[in-house]
C-alpha cells in the first residue's frame, strides 16, 4: 500500500513548505522508494494560470498541460515524480467537481455540504495523486493552519488518516521560531500556538520541522517536545541556508528526518545511499571556477517567484558550466527611461522571459537590439522569443511597425498573431497551448547542434505564434527558424547564425531543467556568456546612428 505524509504549515506563510516537501521526497527516493508529491491549495481559483504573478509568482505547467503553484518546480526539481493534473487541487476545482455532481444528480437529492462532500471530494484527490502505485505520497496542505480557507483540507486529511492504519499515514508540520534580536532569544510561543490550533482540529504531528535563522538550543527542543507533545528526537532544525536552496536535503538528512520517517512509516531498511553527486554540484556551487552576471529583463521583474524557475536553471546552467550566476533585474520599463546601455552595462548575457500584456514590450524590444549590436549572448523565453521576432523585424527585415496582435490589433506587420486554435476562445483560465508538444530541429543549426538530437518535447503556456505569413522574408533577413512543430507546422525557435548565443523558443525550457541535468539550451547560453565567440563588435558610426 502506498504510505501518505501530510505536510502543513503554521505561524507565517511562505516558510518554505513546498522546498521542505521536494527534500523530504528527494531523501526518500534516496533510500530507494519511489514518490508521488502533489500541493492541495486552499484559493478558490481552479488554478493559479489567471493569477498576477506579483500575487501568485509563476505559474508552473506539466507535461499534460496543468497549469500549477510554483511549488511543483521544487518538486520536479528535487525528485523524479511524474506530475500530473493530479499533483494540484485548489478549492475552486474541488467545488466545481462537488457542484458538477450535484448538478447531473449523482447525489441522489442528498443536501451537499462540506462534510462529507467537499472533505470526500478532497480524500479522492489525495487518492488520485498517488501515482503508480508510489511507495509515498507526500501531500503538502498550502496556507496555514488558522485559516478559514484551510478547514476543509485539514479536516479531510484527519478523516484520511483515521480510516487509514496507523502505519500508513503521517503528519509533519512546519514552523517558525523567531528571534527577538533586541533581546536575544528565540521564541518557541508561536509554534506552541500553531501546534494546539493544529491538535483542536483532531491532527497531532509526529514530527515538528523548525525553520529558523540561529541554532536550537537543546532546552528548545525540550521545551517544544513537552508543550507540543512531540517526541523530542522528532523536532526537526531546519536552519536558513547558508548559500542555495539545494543544502535543504541534505541538512534534514543530517536531522535524522528520513530514518525518523522510515521508522514511522515502518518502511524498509535503506540501502547504501551514494550522495556524492549531489555533494558534487553543491561544492560546485560553494567554489566555482568563475562568475558572471546575467541581465534579466522582465514585466514582473519586483517578484522573484514570478520567474522562479528561470533563475534556478540558470544556476544549473551555471553548475554544468562550473560557473556562479549573478543575476541583475531589471525591470522592462526602465530600459526605455535609463537606456539599454546604462541598464545593460556590464552583463554577460540577457534573458527576456516570458509574460502577457503590454506594458514593458518596448523596453524589451530595446534590450533585445541593444544585445543584438553589442553581439551579447541572448535568449528569448516564449514572450522573449516574440520580442526577438519583433526587434529583427523592425530593424533588420526593414518591416517598420512591425508588432504583435496581442499588443496593437492593426499594426502593419503582425510577425507575431494569435494562433488559429484560439480564434474565437474567450474564456482565460486553461484555454491557451499548454503542456508538452513535440519539436522537430532543424539540422546544421545552432539549436540541433545544442540539444544533439533531431526532435525534443518541449512545454508551452501560450496563444501567440510566430507568423508563418512573413518566414520566408525574415529567413531572407538571416532570422533562422531552426525548431518546428510539425503538426501545425508552427516555429517554435529561431536564432541568429551570426551570434554566439542568440536564440528565442516558444516553449518553456525553464520547466524541464534540473540540478544535475541542466537543460541544454540554459547549459549553453550560461556557457556562451562564459566564453562568447568572436563577432564583430559595431562601429562608432554604427552607435552612432542608434
Amino acid at each position: 500500500m502506498t504510505k501518505h505524509i501530510f505536510i502543513t504549515g503554521g505561524v507565517v506563510s511562505s516558510l518554505g513548505k513546498g522546498l521542505t516537501s521536494a527534500a523530504i521526497g528527494m531523501i526518500l527516493e534516496r533510500r530507494g522508494l519511489s514518490v508521488a508529491i502533489q500541493k492541495l491549495d486552499p484559493y478558490i481559483n481552479v488554478d493559479p494560470g489567471t493569477m498576477s504573478p506579483f500575487q501568485h509568482g509563476e505559474v508552473y505547467v506539466t507535461d499534460d498541460g496543468a497549469e500549477t503553484d510554483l511549488d511543483l518546480g521544487h518538486y520536479e526539481r528535487f525528485t523524479h515524480a511524474k506530475l500530473t493534473q493530479s499533483a494540484n487541487f485548489t478549492t475552486g476545482s474541488i467545488y466545481q467537481q462537488v457542484i458538477g455532481k450535484e448538478r447531473r444528480g449523482e447525489y441522489l437529492g442528498s443536501t451537499v455540504q462540506v462534510i462529507p462532500h467537499i472533505t470526500d471530494a478532497i480524500q479522492a484527490a489525495v487518492d488520485a495523486g498517488a501515482t503508480d502505485g508510489c511507495d509515498v505520497e507526500i501531500t503538502e496542505i498550502g496556507g496555514t493552519v488558522g485559516d478559514i480557507e484551510s478547514l476543509p483540507f485539514l479536516e479531510a486529511i484527519r478523516q484520511y488518516a483515521l480510516v487509514h492504519r496507523r502505519e500508513d499515514c503521517m503528519f509533519i508540520h512546519l514552523t517558525l521560531l523567531p528571534y527577538l534580536r533586541a533581546s536575544a532569544e528565540m521564541k518557541t510561543k508561536p509554534t506552541q500556538q500553531s501546534v494546539g490550533k493544529l491538535r483542536e482540529i483532531g491532527i497531532q504531528p509526529d514530527i515538528l520541522i523548525c525553520r529558523t535563522e540561529k541554532a536550537m538550543e537543546p532546552e528548545h527542543k525540550k521545551k517544544i517536545s513537552l508543550f507540543c507533545n512531540v517526541v523530542e528526537e522528532a523536532v526537526i532544525e531546519e536552519r536558513d541556508v547558508d548559500f542555495s536552496i539545494y543544502e535543504v536535503p541534505v541538512n534534514v538528512r543530517a536531522e535524522g528526518l528520513d530514518e525518523l520517517i522510515a521508522k514511522r512509516l515502518d518502511l524498509p531498511k535503506a540501502p547504501d545511499q551514494d550522495w556524492s553527486d549531489w555533494q558534487a554540484m553543491l561544492e560546485v556551487l560553494r567554489a566555482p571556477d568563475q562568475e558572471i552576471e546575467i541581465a534579466v529583463v522582465g514585466k514582473y521583474i519586483e517578484l522573484t517567484d514570478a520567474y522562479k524557475s528561470i533563475y534556478e536553471s540558470l544556476t544549473h546552467g551555471g553548475v554544468a558550466n562550473r560557473t556562479r550566476v549573478h543575476v541583475r533585474k531589471v525591470a522592462a520599463e526602465s530600459i526605455l527611461e535609463d537606456g539599454a546601455e546604462q541598464a545593460l552595462a556590464g552583463v554577460h548575457g540577457l534573458l527576456v522571459p516570458g509574460g502577457f500584456g503590454e506594458r514593458g514590450i518596448e523596453g524589451k524590444v530595446a534590450a533585445i537590439r541593444w544585445a543584438r549590436e553589442e553581439g551579447l549572448p541572448f535568449f528569448g523565453i516564449c514572450l522573449g522569443m516574440q520580442c526577438m521576432t519583433i526587434e529583427f523585424a523592425r530593424h533588420v527585415a526593414g518591416l517598420e511597425g512591425a508588432h504583435s496582435t496581442e499588443f496593437e490589433a492593426d499594426t502593419p506587420h503582425p510577425v507575431i498573431h494569435l494562433m488559429e486554435a484560439q480564434q474565437g476562445v474567450t474564456d482565460k483560465g486553461g484555454t491557451m497551448r499548454l503542456g508538452a508538444y513535440p519539436c522537430t530541429l532543424v539540422k546544421d543549426t545552432r539549436t540541433h547542434a545544442i540539444y544533439g538530437t533531431d526532435s525534443v518535447s518541449e512545454r508551452h503556456r501560450h496563444r501567440f505564434e510566430f507568423n508563418n505569413a512573413y518566414r520566408e522574408q525574415l529567413v531572407t533577413a538571416g532570422l533562422a527558424p531552426s525548431g518546428i512543430c510539425d503538426d501545425l507546422d508552427l516555429v517554435e525557435i529561431v536564432e541568429l547564425s551570426d551570434r554566439p548565443f542568440f536564440l528565442g523558443v516558444q516553449f518553456h525550457p525553464e520547466f524541464q531543467s534540473r540540478p544535475l541535468a541542466p537543460h541544454p539550451l540554459f547549459r549553453a547560453f550560461v556557457a556562451a556568456a562564459v566564453q562568447p565567440q568572436s563577432v564583430p563588435a559595431p562601429t562608432k558610426e554604427e552607435r552612432a546612428a542608434r
